[in-house]
C-alpha cells in the first residue's frame, strides 16, 4: 500500500471511530496501521495536546527552530502555558517560549496538523514536524505527515477552518472516544 492510501485510510478509520476522534497515537505492526485511542490521562477540555499534562510528548518546541530536530525536554525546564506543562532542554529555550509561547508552540495546540485540516483531534509524534512560514506543524506519523506535505498550503487553510470548532468542541467536552 503507498504512503498516501495508507494515510487515507488510517485517517478515514480514524474519523470512523467516532465523527470527532481523539487518537493518541497511529502505530504500525506489520505495515498495518493502528489507531489508539487518547488515554484517560489526556485533558478531555485541553486545547493543547498533553498526556498526563505534559506538552507534545515532552518535546521541547523551541529545539525545532533552533537546532532543526527535535530534543527531548527535561522537567528541570518545565513551562506551564495553555493547560500543559512545556518542557524544555535548557534555560535558554523555557526563556524563549515563556517571552514568545506563539512564537514557538506548534500550530494547533500541537495535535496532528493533517487530522485538524480532517476535522478531527489526533496525536502525534515529535519526528513528523515542519516549519512553514515560522510555524511549528506536527503530524501522526510520517506517513501523514508526507500526505500532508502534498498539499500543505491546502491542508493549512482547512485546518485553519476546522480548528475553532474543534477547540470549542473539546472544551465542551463533546468529543468522544
Amino acid at each position: 500500500m503507498n504512503p498516501k492510501t495508507l494515510a487515507n485510510f488510517v485517517l478515514s478509520f480514524v474519523v470512523l471511530l467516532s465523527t470527532v476522534s481523539r487518537v493518541s497515537s497511529i502505530t504500525r505492526t506489520g505495515g498495518i496501521a493502528v489507531a489508539n485511542p487518547v488515554s484517560e490521562s489526556t485533558s478531555p477540555a485541553a486545547a493543547v495536546f498533553a498526556e498526563d499534562g505534559i506538552a507534545i510528548r515532552g518535546t521541547d518546541p523551541v529545539a525545532y527552530f533552533t537546532e532543526g530536530r527535535p530534543i527531548p525536554g527535561i522537567q528541570d525546564y518545565a513551562y506551564e502555558w495553555q493547560g500543559g506543562t512545556w518542557l524544555f532542554a535548557n534555560a535558554k529555550h523555557r526563556d524563549l517560549f515563556a517571552n514568545n509561547p506563539k512564537a514557538y508552540a506548534p500550530q494547533y495546540g500541537g495535535f496532528c496538523a493533517y487530522g485538524v485540516s480532517q476535522g478531527a483531534l489526533v496525536s502525534i509524534v515529535p519526528e513528523a514536524w515542519a516549519i512553514v512560514d515560522g510555524k511549528l506543524y506536527l503530524n501522526v506519523s510520517a506517513d501523514v505527515q508526507q500526505l500532508w506535505q502534498e498539499d500543505i498550503p491546502s491542508y493549512i487553510s482547512q485546518a485553519n477552518q476546522n480548528w475553532p470548532t474543534l477547540v470549542s468542541k473539546n472544551e465542551q467536552g463533546n468529543l468522544s472516544n
